[in-house]
Protein backbone atom coordinates (compact mmCIF):
# COMPACT_ATOMS: atom_id res chain seq x y z
CA UNK A 1 0.00 0.00 0.00
CA UNK A 2 2.90 2.20 0.65
CA UNK A 3 4.48 1.39 -2.81
CA UNK A 4 1.45 2.72 -4.21
CA UNK A 5 0.57 6.10 -2.49
CA UNK A 6 4.30 6.61 -3.32
CA UNK A 7 3.75 5.92 -6.83
CA UNK A 8 0.54 7.97 -7.17
CA UNK A 9 2.38 10.95 -5.19
CA UNK A 10 5.44 10.82 -7.48
CA UNK A 11 3.35 10.50 -10.60
CA UNK A 12 1.06 13.67 -9.53
CA UNK A 13 4.11 15.35 -8.89
CA UNK A 14 4.92 14.43 -12.23
CA UNK A 15 2.00 15.99 -13.61
CA UNK A 16 2.45 18.86 -11.70
CA UNK A 17 5.67 19.42 -12.67
CA UNK A 18 4.65 19.25 -16.53
CA UNK A 19 1.60 21.60 -15.84
CA UNK A 20 3.68 24.17 -14.19
CA UNK A 21 6.30 24.35 -16.53
CA UNK A 22 5.22 27.82 -18.26
CA UNK A 23 5.89 31.19 -16.40
CA UNK A 24 2.54 33.23 -16.92
CA UNK A 25 4.60 36.16 -15.45
CA UNK A 26 7.55 35.84 -18.08
CA UNK A 27 4.89 35.08 -20.32
CA UNK A 28 3.07 38.49 -19.91
CA UNK A 29 6.58 40.04 -21.13
CA UNK A 30 5.90 38.16 -24.33
CA UNK A 31 2.84 39.00 -25.93
CA UNK A 32 2.56 42.31 -26.48
CA UNK A 33 2.64 41.77 -30.35
CA UNK A 34 -0.08 39.25 -29.65
CA UNK A 35 -2.67 41.69 -28.40
CA UNK A 36 -3.06 43.41 -31.63
CA UNK A 37 -4.95 40.42 -33.04
CA UNK A 38 -5.83 38.22 -29.60
CA UNK A 39 -6.71 41.49 -27.69
CA UNK A 40 -4.75 41.86 -24.34
CA UNK A 41 -6.08 39.20 -22.33
CA UNK A 42 -6.36 36.68 -25.17
CA UNK A 43 -9.86 37.76 -25.81
CA UNK A 44 -9.68 38.83 -29.56
CA UNK A 45 -12.30 41.39 -30.49
CA UNK A 46 -12.34 40.69 -34.20
CA UNK A 47 -13.97 37.33 -35.02
CA UNK A 48 -11.21 36.17 -38.12
CA UNK A 49 -8.85 35.56 -34.70
CA UNK A 50 -9.24 33.28 -32.12
CA UNK A 51 -9.64 33.85 -28.35
CA UNK A 52 -6.69 32.66 -27.04
CA UNK A 53 -8.09 33.30 -22.70
CA UNK A 54 -8.43 29.83 -20.93
CA UNK A 55 -7.04 28.07 -23.93
CA UNK A 56 -5.18 24.85 -22.29
CA UNK A 57 -1.35 25.63 -22.15
CA UNK A 58 -0.71 21.92 -24.23
CA UNK A 59 -3.07 22.93 -27.15
CA UNK A 60 -1.34 26.66 -27.35
CA UNK A 61 1.98 25.02 -27.05
CA UNK A 62 1.32 22.42 -29.62
CA UNK A 63 -0.13 25.70 -32.27
CA UNK A 64 2.78 27.54 -31.88
CA UNK A 65 4.90 24.85 -32.75
CA UNK A 66 3.11 24.25 -35.45
CA UNK A 67 2.74 27.57 -36.67
CA UNK A 68 6.78 28.39 -36.38
CA UNK A 69 7.33 24.94 -38.02
CA UNK A 70 5.08 25.48 -41.06
CA UNK A 71 3.29 22.42 -39.96
CA UNK A 72 0.19 24.98 -39.76
CA UNK A 73 -0.39 28.16 -42.27
CA UNK A 74 -1.37 31.20 -40.62
CA UNK A 75 -0.43 33.75 -42.63
CA UNK A 76 -1.01 36.75 -40.47
CA UNK A 77 1.86 35.28 -37.59
CA UNK A 78 4.45 35.11 -40.43
CA UNK A 79 7.47 35.27 -39.03
CA UNK A 80 6.61 36.44 -35.66
CA UNK A 81 7.27 32.96 -33.83
CA UNK A 82 10.85 32.77 -35.36
CA UNK A 83 13.08 34.25 -32.63
CA UNK A 84 10.43 32.65 -29.50
CA UNK A 85 11.90 29.59 -27.56
CA UNK A 86 10.37 26.48 -26.29
CA UNK A 87 10.42 28.20 -22.87
CA UNK A 88 8.93 30.95 -24.83
CA UNK A 89 5.53 29.15 -26.06
CA UNK A 90 5.04 27.35 -22.50
CA UNK A 91 5.46 31.08 -21.00
CA UNK A 92 2.97 32.32 -23.65
CA UNK A 93 0.61 29.42 -22.95
CA UNK A 94 0.45 29.83 -19.17
CA UNK A 95 -0.46 33.00 -19.43
CA UNK A 96 -3.17 32.98 -21.88
CA UNK A 97 -4.34 29.47 -20.18
CA UNK A 98 -4.57 31.47 -16.63
CA UNK A 99 -7.23 34.00 -18.62
CA UNK A 100 -10.50 33.77 -18.35
CA UNK A 101 -12.66 33.77 -21.87
CA UNK A 102 -15.36 36.23 -22.47
CA UNK A 103 -18.25 34.86 -23.44
CA UNK A 104 -20.56 35.01 -26.72
CA UNK A 105 -23.81 34.52 -28.14
CA UNK A 106 -25.09 31.78 -30.17
CA UNK A 107 -27.62 32.76 -32.94
CA UNK A 108 -30.91 31.28 -31.24
CA UNK A 109 -31.99 30.13 -34.67
CA UNK A 110 -29.12 27.50 -34.84
CA UNK A 111 -29.14 26.48 -31.41
CA UNK A 112 -31.31 23.76 -31.52
CA UNK A 113 -29.38 22.37 -34.63
CA UNK A 114 -25.99 23.17 -33.39
CA UNK A 115 -26.74 21.82 -29.91
CA UNK A 116 -28.03 18.64 -31.45
CA UNK A 117 -24.53 17.90 -33.51
CA UNK A 118 -22.49 19.06 -30.72
CA UNK A 119 -24.38 16.75 -28.56
CA UNK A 120 -24.84 13.70 -30.31
CA UNK A 121 -23.42 14.24 -33.77
CA UNK A 122 -25.21 12.71 -36.93
CA UNK A 123 -25.65 8.90 -36.90
CA UNK A 124 -27.06 9.18 -40.80
CA UNK A 125 -23.35 10.40 -42.04
CA UNK A 126 -20.91 8.93 -39.11
CA UNK A 127 -20.49 11.85 -37.50
CA UNK A 128 -18.88 11.95 -33.69
CA UNK A 129 -20.27 13.86 -31.38
CA UNK A 130 -18.17 16.95 -30.29
CA UNK A 131 -18.05 16.49 -27.00
CA UNK A 132 -16.22 13.35 -26.76
CA UNK A 133 -13.41 15.85 -26.96
CA UNK A 134 -14.37 18.92 -26.41
CA UNK A 135 -16.50 18.18 -23.12
CA UNK A 136 -20.52 18.89 -22.85
CA UNK A 137 -19.13 22.56 -21.57
CA UNK A 138 -16.74 22.97 -24.42
CA UNK A 139 -14.05 22.87 -21.60
CA UNK A 140 -11.94 20.56 -24.10
CA UNK A 141 -9.62 18.32 -22.59
CA UNK A 142 -6.43 20.31 -21.53
CA UNK A 143 -4.47 17.15 -20.48
CA UNK A 144 -5.02 15.84 -23.59
CA UNK A 145 -4.29 18.64 -25.64
CA UNK A 146 -8.00 18.96 -26.88
CA UNK A 147 -8.66 22.92 -27.26
CA UNK A 148 -11.53 24.04 -24.99
CA UNK A 149 -14.06 25.62 -27.56
CA UNK A 150 -16.72 27.38 -25.22
CA UNK A 151 -17.06 30.71 -26.18
CA UNK A 152 -14.95 31.16 -29.28
CA UNK A 153 -15.86 33.68 -32.18
CA UNK A 154 -18.48 31.48 -34.41
CA UNK A 155 -16.72 33.09 -37.45
CA UNK A 156 -13.38 31.70 -36.08
CA UNK A 157 -14.91 27.92 -35.21
CA UNK A 158 -16.36 27.88 -39.16
CA UNK A 159 -13.56 28.99 -40.64
CA UNK A 160 -11.36 26.15 -39.36
CA UNK A 161 -14.26 23.75 -39.90
CA UNK A 162 -13.72 24.75 -43.38
CA UNK A 163 -9.94 24.27 -43.99
CA UNK A 164 -10.49 20.80 -41.87
CA UNK A 165 -12.86 19.84 -44.41
CA UNK A 166 -11.00 20.76 -47.57
CA UNK A 167 -7.30 19.93 -46.01
CA UNK A 168 -5.96 23.58 -45.78
CA UNK A 169 -5.33 22.18 -42.48
CA UNK A 170 -4.05 19.58 -41.64
CA UNK A 171 -2.32 19.77 -37.99
CA UNK A 172 -4.69 17.63 -35.66
CA UNK A 173 -2.48 14.67 -36.43
CA UNK A 174 -2.47 11.19 -37.87
CA UNK A 175 -5.33 10.20 -36.77
CA UNK A 176 -6.87 12.58 -38.62
CA UNK A 177 -10.03 13.09 -36.34
CA UNK A 178 -11.11 16.89 -37.32
CA UNK A 179 -10.27 16.19 -40.90
CA UNK A 180 -12.60 13.17 -41.09
CA UNK A 181 -15.34 14.70 -38.94
CA UNK A 182 -15.34 18.23 -40.68
CA UNK A 183 -15.19 16.15 -44.36
CA UNK A 184 -19.00 14.72 -43.31
CA UNK A 185 -20.09 18.43 -41.85
CA UNK A 186 -22.41 20.76 -44.44
CA UNK A 187 -22.27 24.09 -44.87
CA UNK A 188 -25.11 24.86 -42.55
CA UNK A 189 -24.07 21.90 -40.10
CA UNK A 190 -20.97 23.88 -39.73
CA UNK A 191 -22.45 27.32 -39.39
CA UNK A 192 -25.21 25.84 -36.68
CA UNK A 193 -22.78 24.05 -34.48
CA UNK A 194 -20.14 26.64 -34.64
CA UNK A 195 -22.80 29.09 -33.10
CA UNK A 196 -23.72 26.79 -30.55
CA UNK A 197 -20.25 26.46 -29.49
CA UNK A 198 -19.83 30.04 -28.76
CA UNK A 199 -22.69 30.45 -26.86
CA UNK A 200 -21.19 27.41 -24.54
CA UNK A 201 -19.99 28.85 -20.70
Amino acid sequence: MKRLLSGLVFLFGLVSFAQAAGDAAAGAEKVAVCAGCHGADGNSAVANFPKLAGQGEKYLIKQLRDIKSGARGVVEMTGLLDNLTEQDFENIAAFYAGKATSGAAADPELVKKGQAIYRAGNMATSVAACTACHAPTGAGIALAGFPKLAGQHAAYIEAQLAKFRSGERTNDGDARIMRDIAAKLTDAEIKAVASYISGLR
